[in-house]
């Protein structure tokens, strides 16, 4: 009899970009993987808008700038080198002079590996944690370039900046659409609704949309309450609480993957 933690288990993965490497941590662990990446994520289908943006930011048309993904800071810097490369040491220079506000560490981390530091960090990684952290500096005047999740205009920040007085100059550098075919997708949640799937654990919001939009709420809610949800941090908690959702375990306080795993190793673990 196998003595790894998670021997017997079998975990739902419907993360993309990672997948691999999500699955590969619960695997060493002994789990069995359902590898179903819900979304895709790929770059803005026209890049025109977001050149422009990167060329106004270039030229110092920023005080400020809001890095809500990791994604997307790399989707920026990744659009500069397809289409612009000669911008990219412009666009590096304007980016560590600005103040850098950062949503959490995954966008921390980006800037991180560009040689670069946050400059103000909200307490948690939520839109209300970066409003927070906004709320007692003086934005009056100030242009704030703001780097979006998705295609999510985030309303609550935008209007809170431009009550505060600051001009808000919105970027949308790449968008999420569908990975795994509906039929797959289906199959997912009757796998769950049969009880064969002893946890999922969901690492985006747009995961979460994707299966209540393909499965429909009522069977999605039935098929999750046989099985231990597990989210990656508060935003993703709360995108399914927001659906009816109870999410039975999520990490503290470090947002990641490795955290994730360690709290479904801890719920789970074989006895």
């Amino acid at each position: 009899m196998s003595t790894a933690p998670l021997s017997e288990r079998t975990i739902a993965v419907p993360e993309t970009r990672e997948l691999d490497v999500f699955a590969g941590l619960l695997e060493r662990r002994g789990a069995s993987v359902l590898r179903c990446p819900l979304v895709a994520i790929r770059d803005a289908p026209d890049p025109a808008p977001v050149l422009a943006w990167l060329r106004r930011f270039a030229a110092g048309g920023c005080d400020d700038l809001v890095l809500l993904t990791g994604e997307g800071l790399r989707r920026l810097v990744g659009c500069l080198e397809r289409h612009e490369p000669a911008l990219k040491e412009r666009f590096l220079a304007e980016l560590e002079r600005v103040r850098k506000i950062t949503r959490g560490p995954k966008p921390a981390r980006a800037l991180r590996e560009l040689g670069l530091k946050s400059d103000l960090a909200a307490a948690v990684p939520t839109t209300q944690g970066v409003i927070a952290a906004l709320s007692g500096l003086a934005l009056a005047g100030r242009r704030v370039g703001v780097q979006l999740y998705g295609t999510e205009p985030n309303l609550p920040l935008i209007g809170f900046l431009e009550g505060a007085g600051a001009t808000v100059l919105s970027v949308a550098p790449y968008v999420y659409a569908d990975a795994a075919d509906e039929q797959a997708v289906r199959a997912l949640i009757e796998r769950m609704a049969a009880g064969a799937v002893d946890a999922i654990a969901f690492t985006s919001t747009p995961q979460v949309e994707r299966l209540f939009s393909v499965g429909g709420p009522e069977a999605v809610r039935a098929a999750l309450a046989r099985t231990v949800v597990a989210a990656v941090g508060p935003v993703v908690a709360a995108s399914l609480e927001a659906h009816g959702v109870t999410v039975a375990l999520m990490p503290a306080e470090s947002f990641f993957l490795k955290p994730l795993t360690s709290a479904l190793e801890a719920a789970l673990a074989s006895h």
